[in-house]
């Protein structure tokens, strides 16, 4: 293996602009259309976990979401300045800036000043980084802590001394606490210190340093098996999946810069330090869930947006590789036809290498615009809660009584209160706060009956698929929603926004059948009155149960929920 002193000799020595211009475009990029006007499901429970008290979050993580624990109560502490959310998606940015001048800084330690520039800039330009750059949750932030670990292993490896591990240790600890998932870049970083073949000394303290994080995370990862149910929408990943997240890596999903970027990460393979931080990076921590995942699905493409750095890094490289060769052919030929004066001529042509990558870099982004604009709607995420609140505003009357089908569907209320106001959850037994419970606790199916029973005009909050009859339900509560509606009401009213998402939600109104009129068809399962005691409970699972739409670059619908 190369010496420290190789690694990082003159690396550092061109300036800051390889790490701040990438920081600058990403930070850009991230701002550019925060405010969508709406939150979709899963930032709505982030926004309305994170504004409880310490003891109710506490509580909350005892029973669902403890995986998300340090998040919640980052975010607590950030939202105390202003909840709002403009202020809920910050965090994210700024943590992808942070990224994106990891990233640089990793190119120019491995590769050189340009290649880091170009790595930063890459990551910072593509559409996946930017669209959980605007998301209110904590995959921006697990990237960055992951990036962050990458870097402080490579200054370990140089550095040589025990002390140098306390650092990677901390942040490695830090980011696996923040999103258990985060835990195989353990096995990257292993397999990056077996293609460095670094000597005895250095497995020994990354060994004991990763064997204390392994120790750290076993109470999380105790707590979090027992709340299991949270992921039990995901599936096992296919070779579809494979080919979904190549092109969610590159910075453009197909045609010329998506088969470019995989000619040039080729190329980068044959750049041997890079490549063997780079390449363990981008196939390892997805390769591990994949795998694990056919036996007990975990994977999803958010869960390993941290990889990403490892394509930035070996596309940079090859690229990089591609113009050093191309400019010495350039620089030997002028030699050779002009003598000394040739040499003068190098300069020029390391500027025209430049200038190229800038501008290809900049036709990359502006290629990939459409994409970037459509990414600001909030249309594009899997629903829009400020719709949901909009509707309830214009056409509930004070005291109205609201049905949510399923429970999850009150996170509309939860995140935008103001349109929900006036009215009543006539299925609420116990608030979301109070229960520790995402969404609160419903009456049972016998109490529900009673409370439908005693009205004669309900509004529904549901998605189109929700009110399906010829859907299949577990859950008793949701079966008896689904059976009173059906049998004893008749609907009045729909109103659903223009602005339509995957799985349009829709607000209806609801009134009783005449005496006489027979409901049509069949109700659905769970019309008998239920024999279960009173106290059963929806299932408490995390942000996300049954959905309000289909997942944007892989997102889970709103049933689905937040991550592990």
């Amino acid at each position: 293996m190369e010496s420290g002193q190789a690694w990082g000799s003159g690396r550092f020595g061109a300036g800051a602009a390889p790490v701040a211009v990438p920081m600058a475009v990403m930070l850009a990029t991230g701002l550019w259309g925060l405010d969508r006007g709406g939150m979709w499901g899963d930032e709505s429970v982030t926004f309305q976990v994170a504004q409880r008290t310490v003891p109710q979050i506490w509580r909350l993580l005892h029973d669902v979401d403890a995986v998300h624990g340090l998040y919640y109560l980052f975010m607590h502490a950030v939202l105390t300045v202003h909840p709002g959310e403009v202020v809920l998606r910050l965090p994210s940015v700024c943590a992808a800036t942070a990224t994106a001048g990891l990233v640089a800084a990793l190119g120019v330690r491995l590769a050189g000043p340009r290649a880091g520039l170009w790595a930063g800039v890459l990551y910072a330009i593509t559409p996946m980084t930017g669209h959980y750059a605007q998301e209110g949750r904590s995959y921006a932030l697990v990237a960055a802590g992951v990036a962050g670990a990458t870097l402080l292993l490579v200054r370990a490896v140089d550095a040589g001394g025990a002390r140098a591990w306390w650092p990677y240790g901390t942040v490695v600890a830090l980011t696996c606490v923040l999103h258990e998932l985060a835990v195989p870049v353990l096995g990257a970083h292993a397999l990056t210190l077996a293609l460095l073949r670094v000597p005895r000394k250095v497995w020994s303290g990354w060994g004991r340093t990763a064997g204390a994080v392994a120790l750290l995370l076993l109470p999380l990862v105790w707590v979090s098996q027992g709340q299991s149910g949270q992921v039990a929408w995901l599936v096992s990943p296919g070779w579809d999946r494979v080919g979904r997240l190549a092109r969610n890596f590159s910075p453009g999903p197909a045609g010329p810069v998506f088969w470019g970027s995989l000619l040039l990460m080729a190329v980068g393979l044959r750049e041997r330090r890079t490549a063997a931080v780079a390449l363990p990076l981008l196939l390892v921590p997805p390769g591990i869930l994949m795998a694990v995942s056919q036996v007990r699905p975990l994977y999803h493409d958010r869960y390993v947006l941290y990889a990403l750095a490892g394509a930035s890094l070996l596309v940079a490289a090859g690229a990089g590789r591609v113009a050093g060769v191309l400019g010495r052919v350039r620089i030997e030929g002028r030699v050779r036809i002009e003598g000394r004066r040739g040499r003068a001529g190098g300069r020029r042509v390391r500027a025209v290498v430049g200038v190229t990558g800038v501008l290809a870099l900049t036709a990359t982004f502006l290629n990939q615009l459409p994409v970037h604009r459509q990414d600001r709607s909030a249309a594009h995420r899997p629903d829009n809660l400020a719709v949901v609140s909009a509707l309830a505003v214009s056409r509930m009357r004070p005291g109205d009584p609201v049905l949510f089908v399923p429970s999850v569907g009150r996170l509309a209320a939860l995140a935008y209160p103001k349109g929900f106001r006036r009215v009543r959850d006539i299925a609420l037994r116990e608030s979301a706060p109070r229960s520790g419970t995402l969404w609160g606790r419903e009456a049972a199916p016998g109490e529900l009956r009673r409370r439908l029973a005693a009205v004669d005009r309900v509004w529904v909050v549901a998605e189109r698929s929700a009110l399906d009859p010829r859907r299949s339900r577990t859950d008793l509560v949701e079966r008896t929603k689904l059976a009173v509606l059906t049998t004893e009401f008749t609907v009045r009213e729909e109103h659903v926004h223009e602005e339509r998402v995957r799985d349009a939600v829709l607000l209806r109104l609801y009134v009783r059948r005449p005496p006489g009129d027979t409901p049509p068809g069949d109700a659905p399962p769970g019309d008998e009155p239920p024999r279960e005691p009173a106290d059963v409970r929806p299932p408490g699972v995390s942000a996300g149960a049954p959905a309000l739409g289909a997942p944007a670059l892989g997102a889970p619908a709103l049933g689905a929920p937040p991550p592990p």
